[in-house]
């Protein structure tokens, strides 16, 4: 570690594999270039810091840090607290900052939309002389990359790589018109609407639909809780067959959150930005369904896939079901079968298979 990283940062989410670091060289390199300008910025902004490990460094320059994930705001919130670092300003990929950007910073995150929208907030936020610093893994790179900020900047330099790491310096923006950053996408007789940097922009993702094709739900299901439900689309069809239900639809991407409240309301509908069920009592819910995630940026990690297993098997009622679609390859039965006494296979394919477990 070198002496500008004076803090010992930890992941802080769901996972159990200590050997996952909190940060990259990306990082590393975000942090010297921040550290080596001459003039820092009166207003700057941190965009993907995963863990804090920005957040926390950078903490005497009051940035505002956007949060795109529940997990995220955790992490920075208990590393802060664990190395007594002043909270700092939280804000979020959507809503207008506080105070004109002059600077930001940006972990590249996989999704290219996702780093679209980032500079889509960027730009309409910030001063006209707002410079920003992005920075990826030379693995990682796509032209698609440099195509978008072209699009909001003049002037797009790469510096030279380090550690496997590359920056990209954006200079003198464009004037562009502020995008709606709302793409429709369309299943069967209904238009559902996301965010950019959801996961599936173009479809509804072909897990999800086999899911749908076999999804099970009785009319005694009256509490139900979509996890990890992304724009909320497998929540509205279960809502549309039972209108009287209550549902509770649970995501740790604030975008995939907001996407579903544009999909799916009602009295008995709440969204709930989180990415663990710590805030519901043990025997809650009938059923579960989920489409869960095992890729975290371009990692792939089940632990916490398995964690988010148990905590199910708590908050299900005696009786209940949880019902969720994986990857064939993922294995996920010999993990479920530890924890509930009967796990089917409802329907596969060649890529899916779709689980009932039952508590």
């Amino acid at each position: 570690m070198t002496q500008e990283e004076k803090y010992n940062i930890e992941r802080h989410d769901l996972s159990i594999d200590r050997s996952l670091r909190a940060w990259s060289a990306a990082d590393e390199y975000l942090l010297q270039a921040f550290i080596a300008l001459e003039k820092k910025p009166d207003h700057f902004g941190i965009y993907n810091d995963r863990f804090g490990f920005l957040g926390c460094h950078l903490h005497e320059f009051n940035p505002t840090v956007i949060l795109s994930q529940k997990s995220q705001e955790k992490a920075i919130l208990a590393n802060s607290k664990a190395h007594n670092i002043p909270l700092p300003n939280f804000s979020n990929p959507l809503s207008p900052l506080e105070n004109k950007l002059d600077f930001a910073l940006i972990k590249m995150p996989k999704s290219l939309a996702l780093f679209q929208l980032f500079l889509e907030q960027i730009v309409h936020n910030s001063t006209e002389n707002i410079s920003v610093t992005c920075a990826f893994m030379t693995r990682h790179f796509s032209p698609k990359i440099l195509q978008i900020a072209q699009e909001y900047f003049e002037v797009v330099e790469q510096s030279k790589a380090l550690k496997k790491a590359r920056l990209l310096v954006l200079t003198k923006k464009k004037n562009t018109v502020k995008k709606e950053m709302i793409v429709p996408i369309n299943y069967k007789d209904q238009v559902y609407k996301q965010y950019w940097g959801v996961f599936s922009a173009e479809h509804i993702d072909y897990a999800t639909q086999f899911f749908l094709e076999h999804l099970e739900i009785k009319e005694t299901d009256h509490h139900i809780l979509d996890l990890a439900a992304g724009n909320g689309i497998i929540a509205n069809e279960i809502f549309k067959k039972l209108p009287g239900a209550e549902i509770h639809v649970m995501d740790d991407a604030y975008l995939a959150v907001a996407s579903a409240k544009l999909n799916i309301q009602g009295e008995n509908i709440h969204h709930h930005f989180n990415n663990n069920l710590s805030i519901f009592d043990d025997d809650t819910f009938d059923l579960i369904v989920t489409n869960p995630p095992f890729h975290f940026e371009y990692e792939i990690n089940i632990q916490i896939t398995l964690q988010l297993f148990k905590a199910c098997f708590r908050c299900l009622k005696a009786g209940g079901s949880l019902q969720l679609v994986a990857n064939k390859h993922l294995n996920y039965k010999v993990h479920l079968e530890r924890l509930f006494s009967s796990v089917q296979h409802i329907a596969e394919n060649r890529k899916f298979v779709v689980y009932k477990c039952v508590k």
